[in-house]
Parts: C-alpha cells; structure tokens; sequence
C-alpha cells in the first residue's frame, strides 16, 4: 500500500503592519487608480479616432471598466489588500477633486494659459478653405497684415509640426491635422486628410506653452499696485476680523451664560439669528442698508443730522463696510463657541472663587478666561485662516470695489488676495488668464503656510503635541 501526501497548504503572505502598511495599502490603490487611469485615457483616444464624435465622458466609462478589471487582479497578486479596499472610492474622489486640481494649478502657473491660449481651436479666426484634390494641400484666404505664419502662431516660419484645425460644413467636429510647411498663403499637411472628411472652413489652434517664471515676474514686478496692498489688506482683514468677532462672541457669550438673567434663552435665539440666515441673504440685505443715497443707515444718520457716509463708494469706508457686515455674520459663531466652552468649568471654581470675595470682574479674569484660552485657540485660528481666504464677502458686498488709484484693475481697494486670483482668473482684460491666477494662487498657498505656521507656535500647538 502507497501513501500519498498531500502537499502543505499555501501560506497567505503577511501583511505589512503599522504605518508600513498603511502606506503599502495607499500605494497599491493609488497605483491601481493610475493604472486604470491610464488604460481609460488610452482607450479613450482610440475611440475619439474612430469615432469622432464619441463624448468626452467616454474617458471616465473606460476608466471604470478597467477598475472593475483590475481590481480582482490587485487582489490576487496582494490577497491582504481586502480589508483596505474600503479606501478606494475615498482615494478616488481625493484624487480627482483635490490632487489633481493641485497639479493642474502647479502646472498651469508656468504656462501661458488662458482664454486666448487655451489650446482650443480659435473659433474667431475660422475661415472658409480649399481643399486640393490630393488632399494634402489647403489653402487659406490671404490674411491682411500678416502671413501665415504668423497668423497659425507657428513656432518656426516653416510651422513643421504645427497644427491647422479644420471643419465640414456643420462645423462641430474640428480635425486637427499636422503641418508639413506652408508657403505663401497654401499649407501642405503632413498627411492626406481622409476621405469622410469634407473640409470647408480652418482655423488656428490656441496653443499653450511653458513660460518658465514669467507669470511669478509679472506678479513682483507690478507688486506695488497689487499683491502687497492686497496683501496687506488680507492681514488686517482676517486678524481685525477674528479679533472684533471674538470680543463680542466672548461679552455676549459671558453675558448670556449668566444662569440669574431671565430670558436668556430668548436673547439667545435673536442673537443665533444672524448665522442661522444664509449669508448670500444676509449681505445682500446689507448692500441695501449702506446704500448711499436710498438706504435705511443714511436716511437715519440724516435725521441726526449726520452727513451721508459713501459706505460702499469709498475705500475706506467700504472696509469698515465689510468689517461690520462680518461682525453680524461672525459673532454669533464666536457666542456659542463661548457658552458651551463656559459650560465645562467646574462652578465649584466660582463658588470658591466667591467665599474667598472675589468680585465678579476677578473672578471672569482668573477663572474664565484662562480656562477659555485653551477651547478658544484653535478656534481664533481656524477662524483666521478662514477669513485670510473669505471670498464671499468680498464678492457679495463689494466685488473688491471701489477702485482705487494707483492700482491694478483686478487688485481694487477691498481685494484680498482669493478675489485678486479670481479677478484675474475670470474678470482681467482678455479675460480667463488662468496662468496668472495659477501663479497667484500658489503666492497665496505660501503666504497662508507661513502665516499659519507663525500662529501655530505662537500659540504653542507644536510644544503641545511633543508634550
């Protein structure tokens, strides 16, 4: 009689433990979401040459599929990646919606990138075109004032290796072809164009290019008519923000907390108002009420017998304008961050605190706001950061107006340094420089790390993590 062995069964590898793992883990998925990235992206421009007219979407499609594909074979190869798939669709969607426009952003801040180089066809320069009957020749209406060369952007007076967009007669799908050279106003492409096409009009394409630090030059060298001002106005914005706001979070907070005050609970609630209404709302009420001529401020200062304050028609006022306006729409914040952070002293302190005849002002100065720094500091700082990038306000209230002489149109007397970038994003002349709100918001990235690295020592947070 034989006897046969069975063979010994397989050993599951070891998964990697502790931080190792958790950074193996991210590794393998991010490179699992690259990978199908990559694949749908490929697949994608397959498609597009085949079917023209295939959407743009059809990217992500594919790009599912091969994660759907690929992920059964991630698990084979690394049988211990199960308990992190639970990660994917969060990796997904930081990939997509924060790593990505990051480093689109880095990018686009050395390029030229705009609305009139964006790398799309140039729609106001189309023009009707010839097609030779070898269709490898077109030729193009003569351009006044330029050759064309020049018109096409072509690098090189040759344009080798340029592009002519070309369209048929219901103009939706451009061809994009490459240039062999061009001689007076004829371009001979590299290749024929086929057949099923039926070019009838052309154009130039809006290239974009690496610019090195051009846009970083553009910024410092006019930096006296906008980012210094802008970010000076910044600082004080945020720091005289937090600073108003806290006070009177903090009184009315006090105040309020005082469990002998009748109908605090009511008091409560109208002051819970302001944060409860959406500020969209809220502001725009308030452009209202600071109108110079018809709202309800002048026309009661008018009664006093107080001239009319050009409220948002000056630059000066129109930063106390916003300073007030976020007074309104931050205090109440900053009340109920103080009661409930009231709540947790012990009220055996007070008592104490009494018998030993301390006055009431004592005992707010020794007990209450010692015990409040440490609930407050992290919020004084987040709520610094917050308004050191407070678009809203600026936009609803004053669009960065009014302007102010000396400088730049898309950097105005009330622009702090996101609505600056926004400007010049979306508002500059040209419109949609997109290169130099890329380089503006890198500027802005820095300013805000080191201005929140200086307020995290100041307020010891570092000391008290190593403790």
């Amino acid at each position: 009689m034989t006897h046969t062995m069975s063979p010994p069964p397989r050993r599951r590898p070891t998964p990697p433990q502790g931080t190792r793992g958790v950074f193996s883990a991210l590794l393998i998925l991010a490179a699992l979401i690259a990978v199908s990235f990559l694949i749908g992206w490929l697949l994608s421009g397959v498609a597009a040459q085949v079917l023209p007219g295939a959407p743009a979407y059809t990217i992500l499609i594919f790009t599912l599929l091969a994660l759907l594909l690929l992920t059964p074979l991630t698990y084979r190869l690394f049988p211990w990646i199960t308990n992190w798939f639970y990660l994917l669709p969060a990796l997904v969607f930081i990939l997509a919606f924060t790593v990505l426009p990051v480093i689109l952003t880095v990018n686009y801040a050395f390029t030229n990138y705009s609305g009139e180089n964006s790398g799309n066809p140039d729609s106001a320069s189309r023009t009707a075109v010839t097609l030779s009957a070898d269709r490898l020749t077109v030729t193009l209406p003569e351009q006044q004032g330029q050759d064309l060369a020049e018109f096409l952007k072509c690098a090189a007076p040759t344009c080798a290796g340029a592009t002519l967009v070309l369209f048929d007669e219901e103009a939706s799908v451009p061809y994009r072809q490459k240039i062999a050279r061009v001689n007076a106003n004829t371009v001979t492409l590299a290749a024929p164009i086929p057949e099923t096409v039926a070019a009838v009009q052309g154009t130039r394409l809006n290239r974009y290019e690496y610019v090195g630090l051009a846009n970083f030059r553009e910024i410092f060298g006019k930096a006296s008519r906008a980012l210094w001002p802008v970010f000076l106005w910044t600082v004080v914005f945020a720091f005289s923000t937090i600073v108003i706001n806290s006070v009177a979070g903090l009184i009315l907070g006090i105040l309020l907390y005082n469990k002998r005050l009748k109908g605090r609970n009511v008091y409560r609630t109208l002051l819970f108002l302001p944060w409860a209404v959406p500020a969209v709302i809220s502001v725009q009420m308030w452009v209202a009420l600071f109108n110079q001529q018809f709202g309800i401020v002048n026309k009661t200062l008018g009664l006093l017998g107080i001239a009319a304050v050009p409220w948002l028609g000056d630059p000066m006022w129109a930063k106390v304008s916003i300073l007030l306006v976020n007074l309104w729409l931050g205090f109440p914040y900053m009340m109920t961050a103080t009661i409930s952070a009231l709540s947790t002293i012990n009220e055996d302190l007070y008592e104490a605190a009494q018998i030993d005849g301390a006055s009431r002002w004592q005992q707010i100065t020794t007990i209450t706001l010692p015990l409040l720094r440490t609930s407050f500091t992290p919020i004084l700082l987040s709520g610094f950061a917050f308004n050191f990038n407070n678009f809203g306000i600026i936009y609803l209230l004053t669009a960065g107006g009014p302007a102010q002489e000396g400088r730049e149109s898309t950097a105005q007397s009330t622009d702090i340094l996101l609505s600056w970038g926004y400007n010049t994003a979306f508002v500059s002349s040209g419109g949609q420089n997109f290169a130099l709100a890329s380089a503006i918001a890198l500027i802005i990235f820095f300013l805000t790390l080191a201005i929140s690295l200086v307020n995290f020592r100041a307020a010891g947070v570092f000391e008290e993590a190593r403790k």
